[in-house]
């Protein structure tokens, strides 16, 4: 199987791709196969050390009442930022009671940090035998635990998304890591955008499809970049974060920052964009994976900005850029990693950097070198970035983090287009890199608030808990 288009950009609910969407997923399609009543939720590694402050109890609940993360009511209870019991239960969509036991056990499974092992329950609070394990894995992407081993016996090879889940078709331009893809693109004489249309027209039947969901993952980040602008007060989770935008957006409007920044002014729109895009996912809203929930500003804030200051900037731009950007997360899920649980915000952040310069580089009518090379430019230079979220919360650094990174895909992709393609680190080489540092990266610096910024400033992961 492979990854589409459709698995990178897909919408979903705030504050986190992994913690959130991911877990929700997993609920439902527990709830799907196994039609349970009384459920225990065991929420294992990252995703209970900062399940509280991402959701995760909460999404865990709504999943198993058979919500899905595109169109679940933004303000259903539990509300976001509320606290969940962890004995309760819950009325699905079609009027069943059930009933939920939510465990939180710091531990991490072997296979990887994500993990969560649903069971059903007897009348009696007992465990049956019927329980399965998922992980999830970054970007809303789910695997059961037979399906991640899988994946792992399989090294190199692309692990399918939900898009394409029960599909076995062969795309005609296959490829699995950059330099594949600028083969591709040479063989062709295509763009990374068009081999990309030709493959997903292969996945999903028709271009008409393909187009539809590029364009409404368009119409979300829009609306969200916009929501984002308009929205005040406080960030639901206890750290008392005040939402900005709605000030910053203001002062921009009067051009009060024009005289001092000159040409930089346009950076100050993109820091606007981003942090509008982060403050609705930290609210609970409904954002676009790009690749991840935690990453989700970086991407919306750059084609915000190619939207607002490129000529003939349209619907046909918008598609040529996320797909030039799907096929970027592409190479770094198949290769690496979008979670930081797994590598750090290099994998979240830096991925979306990567993505996003690529995508703008494809607008500048850069070669399929140059949109490598900012793609490679924009990853190299997030290495070594910890994911330690301050009280669990997708709020601090999470959401000055993706205004820095929108701005830096912009250098990325400007940097790339002066050169000729021609670079010593390829793309590869910092996909690999971003890997082994991850692995190399101590956990408490990926995605368990215990430490970095989340310890060094006095507040305990458990705030969300008061």
């Amino acid at each position: 199987m492979t990854i589409s288009a459709v698995d990178i950009f897909s919408i979903g609910i705030g504050p986190s791709s992994s913690h959130t969407v991911g877990p929700m997923r997993a609920a439902k399609r527990f709830a799907e196969e196994f039609h349970p009543t009384n459920v225990r939720i065991e929420l294992r590694g990252s995703l209970s050390s900062t399940g509280h402050g991402h959701g995760t109890d909460r999404a865990s609940v709504l999943g198993l009442a058979g919500y899905e993360p595109v169109t679940v009511p933004l303000d259903i209870d539990p509300k976001p930022g509320a606290a969940v019991p962890t004995h309760g239960s819950i009325t699905s969509i079609d009027g069943k009671e059930i009933s939920f036991h939510i465990i939180f056990n710091d531990v991490a499974l072997p296979e990887h940090p994500n993990g969560m092992i649903f069971t059903v329950l007897d009348e009696n609070d007992e465990p049956t035998d019927q329980t399965e394990t998922y992980f999830s894995v970054g970007g809303g992407f789910i695997q059961s635990a037979s399906e991640l081993k899988a994946a792992q016996d399989a090294p190199g090879e692309t692990s399918g998304g939900v898009a394409t889940q029960d599909q076995d078709v062969k795309v005609p331009w296959p490829f699995t890591n950059g330099a594949e893809m600028l083969d591709r693109c040479e063989r062709s004489g295509m763009s990374i955008s068009e081999i990309m249309m030709e493959n997903e027209v292969a996945l999903h039947g028709s271009e008409e499809f393909v187009n539809n969901h590029l364009d409404l993952v368009w119409d979300t980040m829009v609306e969200c970049v916009e929501k984002g602008m308009r929205g005040r007060g406080i960030l639901p989770g206890g750290l008392g974060v005040q939402r900005r935008c709605y000030a910053l957006h203001q002062k921009l409007l009067r051009h009060e920052n024009a005289e001092r920044a000159g040409q930089l002014t346009a950076m100050e729109w993109v820091n606007l964009y981003a942090m509008a895009v982060n403050e609705e996912n930290a609210a609970g809203g409904r954002v676009v994976t790009a690749p991840t929930n935690g990453a989700a500003g970086v991407i919306p804030a750059v084609m915000y900005y190619a939207k607002t200051y490129l000529p003939n900037f349209d619907r046909e731009a918008s598609r040529r850029f996320l797909l030039t950007a799907a096929a970027i997360g592409i190479v770094i899920k198949t290769n690496a990693s979008i979670s930081g649980a797994e590598v750090g915000c290099q994998g979240e952040v830096g991925s979306a950097c990567a993505m996003a310069a690529a995508g703008l580089a494809e607008l500048y009518d850069s070669t399929p070198a140059q949109v490598e090379n900012a793609a490679e430019v924009a990853l190299e230079h997030n290495l070594g970035l910890t994911c330690d979220p301050v009280g669990g919360l997708v709020q601090i650094p999470c959401i000055e983090r993706n205004a820095i990174g929108a701005v830096k895909s912009i250098n990325a992709a400007r940097l790339a287009r002066m050169g000729t393609g021609s670079h010593h680190v390829s793309l590869d080489d910092a996909v690999v890199t971003m890997k082994e540092t991850g692995l190399d990266m101590m956990s408490k610096y990926k995605e368990t608030s215990k430490g970095g910024l989340a310890v060094n400033i006095g507040l305990p992961v458990t705030i969300t808990e008061c």
